[in-house]
């Protein structure tokens, strides 16, 4: 696993011991950069979410900004513990292990539904508002933890590849192309009320095998 080790201490943040109140603040914070996009989702707009006042806000967060680059690095704290005791799986074939990992990848789009539509807005799209050094700071982050993300996916691909299971592609472009598909999810997954654990499953598993089979080495006779 080839995991950069400031990586890992990122993704060690215990958001289990923060206070209550700057965890409602994330995801009051998710829910409107979702809905109003960063322009429009002024703090006043985040905290009424939660019924607190601006002064709360800049309590945790100095700036709109920092509290957008909050809320992407704990997205991508939920993809990466995820996706880490998959990659660490022995046991797994290549191909098992991407199928696992986009299964995964899937279901996650779905559960922590506006984090990730927060990470799939772009950080890139932001870059030019990252003015001060704690900001700097937190836009590095996220972008080396969604670097290490992928570079999971290209990690298995590789591995794949040299075994002959999956197709010799450039391992870095069927990474990027099967991220991206999955995350198409945030565009068009609407949760329903009522909606069964399993009916995200189902969706999950189709989207996983058609991103694994995409890559798979055809049989021998086939090409």
């Amino acid at each position: 696993m080839n995991v950069p080790p400031e990586v890992l201490n990122w993704i060690n943040t215990d958001y289990d011991a923060m206070p209550p109140m700057q965890l409602a603040l994330l995801d009051a914070a998710a829910k409107a950069f979702t809905a109003y996009g960063f322009s429009s989702a002024s703090i006043d707009v985040i905290a009424s979410q939660i019924g607190a006042t601006k002064g709360s806000v800049y309590y945790h967060y100095r700036s709109k900004t920092e509290l957008f680059f909050a809320v992407h690095k704990r997205a991508m704290v939920i993809n990466l513990k995820a996706q880490l005791p998959i990659v660490d799986r022995n046991d797994l074939d290549p191909l098992k292990k991407l199928h696992d990992m986009a299964y995964r990848h899937a279901m996650v789009m779905m559960e922590s539904l506006f984090y990730q539509r927060v990470t799939v807005q772009g950080v890139e799209l932001h870059q030019s508002i990252s003015t001060t050094p704690k900001e700097r700071e937190a836009l590095t982050q996220v972008v080396a933890m969604r670097d290490a993300y992928e570079g999971l996916f290209e990690q298995v691909l590789q591995e794949g590849i040299r075994q002959g299971v999956l197709a010799p592609l450039d391992a870095s472009l069927a990474a990027k192309s099967i991220l991206g598909s999955l995350n198409w999810i945030t565009v068009w997954y609407r949760p329903r009320e009522g909606e069964l654990a399993s009916s995200r499953q189902r969706i999950a598993e189709q989207l996983s095998r058609q991103a694994t089979h995409g890559v798979a080495a055809m049989p021998s006779g086939n090409a």
